[in-house]
């Protein structure tokens, strides 16, 4: 009889353990994600948004040209500023402007904000760098510098309404040239590291 109460009380012992080892690995797996989540809304507190590969098949309607670019922006910290990079090349017409534009995949937006312009297009900021035929356009845009479009939903100094749409994917970045008026090269917006 003793021989079968030490066994019957070694296996409630090891359910005992059993349960608290399972207990434990939640516990553990709670407290690491919960430090995960806290680096991924802390994190360094800016946020990038990215149009790699600017193609003239990205422009609505598609446009066959040697064309490429890309475009990366990065949010301040306290998300009142844009900080901008636009690298293009090969661009068969004079390059006339660029922007980003409120309008999802495939779809032609209005103007929102004024990334370069030209001696014949020229943008309604002072601040507005003058785009090249070709290499890299710099610049660094706040709500001042957002212009629309009305028409949509954002008005004039909206900054937040045009990134929401870059935050869901519904904005693009383009460089207009005088062979392609509407654009020769374009690329959607998102804030994702992996599109």
């Amino acid at each position: 009889m003793t021989a079968q109460t030490s066994s019957f009380n070694d296996g409630r012992m090891e359910a005992g353990m059993g349960r608290l080892a399972r207990r434990g690995l939640v516990l553990v797996t709670v407290i690491g994600l919960l430090g995960v989540g806290s680096y991924a809304i802390a994190g360094d507190g800016t946020k990038n948004f990215k149009g790699k590969d600017m193609t003239g098949y990205e422009e609505n309607p598609d446009v066959s040209t040697v064309a490429t670019g890309s475009f990366e922006a990065r949010l301040s910290k306290d998300g009142t500023k844009l900080e901008y990079e636009l690298d293009y090349s090969g661009l068969e017409g004079t390059v006339t402007q660029a922007h980003i534009h409120f309008g999802k995949r495939a779809v032609n937006g209005g103007v929102s904000i004024w990334l370069c312009e030209s001696a014949t297009n020229q943008s309604p900021s002072s601040t507005t760098p003058t785009c090249p035929q070709s290499g890299t356009v710099t610049g660094e845009v706040d709500a001042t510098h957002v212009v629309g479009p009305a028409g949509q939903g954002i008005g004039p100094g909206e900054l937040q309404e045009i990134l929401a749409a870059m935050r869901a994917g519904h904005a693009y970045a383009n460089v207009h040239s005088s062979k392609f008026g509407g654009g020769e090269i374009r690329a959607q917006l998102n804030d994702r590291e992996d599109d």
